[in-house]
């Protein structure tokens, strides 16, 4: 599928070659974004050069004392994260994390603007051990 903005490539998550040695583009492009939404929430600011402010720190849940305030600090900063660096691409409907002792789940739902494909998508990570 081509990209919705002239001159720009998309790239698959993870990055990766295809089969002819060049980079690998995402199946489709729901799947696109829905690794667009993956790579923002568990990129801690700061962790990408050139962009020191991309990404949401959700993986702080993990680290901190689980209560109902954390978790909604950490709501807010990640919506507002999609809204600043996806807000072109998609349309957030709901987004909820909740860690479980080592385990970080986000729940979100979201539409996808070019599509306009109703999504949902749940990621879960757990802290190495």
């Amino acid at each position: 599928m081509s990209s919705p903005t002239p001159g720009r490539v998309d790239v698959a998550f993870p990055f990766r070659f295809d089969e002819r040695g060049r980079t690998a583009g995402p199946a489709d492009y729901d799947r696109h974004v829905r690794d667009l939404l993956e790579q923002l929430l568990f990129t801690a600011p700061g962790e990408r050069v050139n962009r020191p402010d991309f990404g949401c720190g959700l993986n702080q849940l993990l680290f901190g004392p689980n209560s109902p305030e954390l978790a909604a600090t950490v709501e807010y900063t990640a919506r507002a994260a999609v809204q600043r660096w996806l807000g072109d691409v998609l349309d957030l409907v709901e987004l909820r994390a909740t860690a479980v002792e080592s385990v970080l789940t986000v729940e979100v739902r979201y539409v996808v603007r070019r599509t306009r494909q109703a999504a949902e998508a749940r990621f879960a990570r757990e802290v190495p051990r």
